[in-house]
């Protein structure tokens, strides 16, 4: 292969670079047009979003074991789609913020499985075998979760 080739492919390869650099631009800048000021920032480099475990004791697990969610024919009895809960009668709360975590969208917080699943579908919420338990986008149970879910910060 003589050198005009080479230099003409390597400008081709350079060219491709650059589309793809400018179209990824794109996207991600039409993306942030739409994102609310209120909207964590996104993660950078090895964070996660966290919310308050003091918080998740004191509140947020006690609505989970009121609504029956630890319920061993429930999230307590192992895991049920992609949540599990520490049974009512052997709780483990560093496991439940764990897991409850995981069932959260930082940013959406009221797309969370943790709060969206429980709700009526006719507010809003998503199909969940264990039952409806907020009736109403202004049940305080639903509520603190979602203020525990947008309390949350990326570390």
């Amino acid at each position: 292969m003589d050198r005009t080739h080479e230099n003409s492919s390597a400008r081709v390869r350079n060219a491709a670079r650059i589309a793809a650099a400018i179209g990824c631009a794109m996207v991600v800048a039409s993306g942030c047009e739409h994102a609310s000021p209120n909207d964590p920032s996104p993660p950078g480099g090895g964070q996660r979003y966290v919310m308050s475990h003091d918080v998740f004791v004191t509140q947020i697990d006690p609505i989970l074991s009121a609504q029956g969610c630890d319920n061993t024919t429930c999230h307590g009895g192992g895991i049920r789609g992609t949540f599990q809960l520490s049974p009512a009668n052997d709780k483990d709360p560093d496991f439940d913020y764990s897991q409850a975590s995981l069932q959260v969208v930082p940013t959406d917080p009221a797309a969370s499985p943790l709060v969206a699943k429980p709700v009526d579908e006719e507010c809003g919420g998503t199909a969940h075998a264990g039952g409806k338990f907020f009736h109403s986008l202004d049940d305080p149970d639903y509520l603190a979760i979602l203020a525990w879910i947008e309390g949350g910060e990326y570390r």
